[in-house]
């Protein structure tokens, strides 16, 4: 599981928002210009159901699935380049057919069906992006919080 320590800015009983800090694997990530947290912005926030009833104010940490990650992380990055190669085999072996140079055809075939790949992820985000399991979560209230700069003898 991920988690992430944050403090809750406003609260009703039903949703929480969460300000966390972007942590350091935020800055090693490659996709952090373009996965929504905004290169440059140190705070986000994280909209959450409130299931720990907690209210303005609480340090709380909140979490994510790794297993929905990792399928979506497949799905963005990998899926495209299956469906590329598909193309270009389908393309290679349907050259003959039409009687044209298998190259031309298998690059034809391979960035139509790596567009389709596209298709099919902006079709399919909508659907996932309703499902619980791909959203973050309250993990629990903490009770205290020691400063940054305290330390303890």
């Amino acid at each position: 599981m991920i988690t992430e320590n944050g403090i809750i800015t406003s609260a009703n009983p039903s949703v929480a928002w969460v300000k966390t800090t972007r942590s350091g694997a935020c800055e090693a990530c490659a996709s952090k210009e373009s996965c929504g947290t905004g290169g440059s912005q140190k705070e986000i926030i994280v909209t959450v159901k409130n299931t720990l009833r907690v209210e303005k104010g609480d340090h709380v940490v909140i979490g994510l699935e790794t297993r929905p990650m990792l399928f979506l992380t497949f799905f963005l990055y990998v899926f495209p380049i299956i469906l590329l190669l598909i193309g270009a085999v389908i393309g290679n072996s349907l050259a003959p057919s039409f009687q044209m140079d298998p190259s031309l055809v298998s690059m034809a075939f391979g960035f139509s069906f790596f567009g389709l790949s596209f298709f099919i992820i902006r079709k399919k985000n909508t659907s996932l992006s309703k499902k619980e399991e791909y959203k973050p979560f309250l993990v629990r209230k903490k009770t205290s919080v020691i400063s940054a700069g305290c330390s303890i003898s």
